[in-house]
């Protein structure tokens, strides 16, 4: 046999040292280098992922790199279509939505099969509706313009608002907003009635336009806007190490920022670099979320079974309806299951005890007296028939509740909730006041079999005082007979 040339020796190199580097890396002694790019907004929610990164960059001294050998890279993009460009590229591996805004989108990235693979954040506090000083609630936005950003977290925000008093954003004037800083300065601007902004432009609008005010955020809309983050179907099947190391860290992080005040100090420093703002406003940014724990994911997609609060595909579905209802969507849009993979959560390992835990049900205090007589922020009226001289629900009453009054009170859980029974004119007046008390006090009742705390409720009966109608007809004295859920600020 002939020597080996010079060309074929270094082949026979090359491929040896091809096969040691690949034998290494599959097996795990060498890290990989190319990080995971995920999109983000100024925004607290995702403080999280950034506090375990240890900045947005990717580095080698992030606990990414060192507890996992990943590398992850936030990378800012405010401006929505862009992001969606970026992610359609590949430029972005993953990316942030809205579980309620996302059936807006989801039919136009099907080409790119995205599926939704965790939650982040539950605002709580980051968006508001700011009114000028003749808007005292809900039913006072009836007939004013509104600016808002279509097919938004804002939209859902306000369809949901205005759900609760039994208006649609039919009822109201819409002014489209391309983003919800715009939205603010339309409001300062005198251009409109309300607006749906973001923290702190909600503080700044009431300073800025005398008389205004905040109507409600999302500190009392508690579960409507729910941060999460998708990535495409391919991307996962080839990058689900990577993908389980990313929010395995993220609920880590969110875990420690949520339970310890140093930790949470600590990731204000890291976004007010990140995001190149003050502190104190990144401080503010994360104090108005509830940053999601793996308790908290596996809840929101059912992993367990049997949740019974707000769920990621109640509000995917939900929302998506009202969309529809209001022409915002055209046709349909793709339902829950083929827009989720929790196959990634479904790999987690270790994230166990109180920290890592779902968050608690709210509690409510006793209403006090200046509670249970404060003006509503929203009154919704129903219809609820009861037999003559009866308090008793039947099924159909019950059914009713479960349908127009159940989900508000979910979703808007930083509320009490004042149930005002009211009767028509026919009858004795006492009998009648007394009546519509205990009709009240037996919707109390059946929500509360339902698993909402009974603390939260007021019983108020009206009797024949507070009619809404003519009595002195048919149709008047049925609209009289209703009754009213208002809910009140906590």
């Amino acid at each position: 046999m002939g020597k080996l040339t010079f060309v074929s020796k270094a082949l026979i190199v090359l491929v040896i040292l091809g096969a040691a580097f690949a034998a290494l890396y599959f097996g795990g002694f060498l890290k990989a280098e190319k990080p995971v790019r995920v999109g983000v907004v100024t925004w607290g929610g995702y403080a999280g992922g950034q506090y375990f990164n240890g900045g947005f960059g990717a580095s080698t001294e992030s606990r990414y790199y060192t507890e996992y050998g990943t590398k992850v890279e936030f990378v800012v993009i405010d401006d929505f279509t862009p992001s969606r460009d970026a992610w359609k590229s590949g430029d972005i591996d993953v990316l942030w939505t809205t579980a309620d805004a996302f059936p807006t989108e989801a039919g136009n990235l099907a080409a790119f099969d995205p599926k939704i693979i965790f939650q982040a954040d539950w605002s709580r506090g980051g968006d508001a509706i700011v009114v000028t000083r003749n808007i005292n609630n809900v039913q006072d936005l009836r007939g004013k313009t509104i600016a808002v950003a279509f097919g938004t977290p804002s939209y859902s925000f306000l369809m949901w608002l205005l759900q609760s008093a039994g208006m649609t954003v039919n009822d109201v004037q819409i002014k489209e907003a391309a983003s919800a800083i715009d939205a603010a300065t339309m409001f300062k601007a005198g251009a409109v009635d309300a607006a749906v902004v973001w923290s702190p432009d909600d503080d700044d609008c009431v300073q800025k336009v005398p008389g205004a005010r905040v109507l409600t955020s999302t500190k009392q809309a508690t579960n409507i806007i729910a941060d999460v983050f998708f990535a495409k179907s391919e991307y996962i099947k080839t990058h689900k190490k990577e993908l389980v190391a990313l929010v395995s860290g993220w609920m880590k992080g969110a875990a420690e920022i949520n339970s310890n005040a140093a930790a949470k100090q600590k990731a204000a420093e890291i976004l007010s670099v990140g995001l190149n703002q003050p502190q104190d406003f990144c401080l503010n940014a994360i104090n108005n979320t509830r940053l999601a724990t793996y308790g908290d994911n596996q809840n929101f997609f059912n992993l367990i079974g049997g949740f019974s609060g707000v769920k990621g595909e109640d509000l995917y579905t939900k929302t998506g309806a009202m969309y529809m209802q209001v022409g915002q969507i055209t046709g349909s849009f793709p339902q829950w299951r083929s827009v989720v993979d929790v196959s990634i959560l479904k790999e987690i390992k270790g994230l166990e005890g109180a920290m890592h835990a779902a968050e608690a049900q709210f509690t409510y205090a006793k209403p006090t007296a200046a509670i249970a007589n404060a003006q509503p922020m929203a009154t919704k009226p129903v219809s609820i028939v009861f037999a003559t001289g009866s308090y008793t629900l039947d099924n159909n009453a019950k059914t009713i509740i479960d349908m127009q009054v159940v989900d508000p009170l979910k979703n808007i859980a930083g509320t009490y909730v004042r149930i005002t029974g009211n009767t028509d004119n026919t009858g004795d007046y006492n009998r009648n006041k007394d009546l519509s008390l205990k009709r009240a006090e037996a919707s109390i009742d059946y929500l509360v079999s339902l698993g909402f705390n009974r603390d939260r409720f007021i019983a108020k009966g009206n009797g024949q005082d507070n009619p809404v109608a003519d009595n002195s007809t048919e149709a008047g004295r049925a609209l009289n007979r209703r009754t009213d859920f208002e809910l009140i600020k906590k």
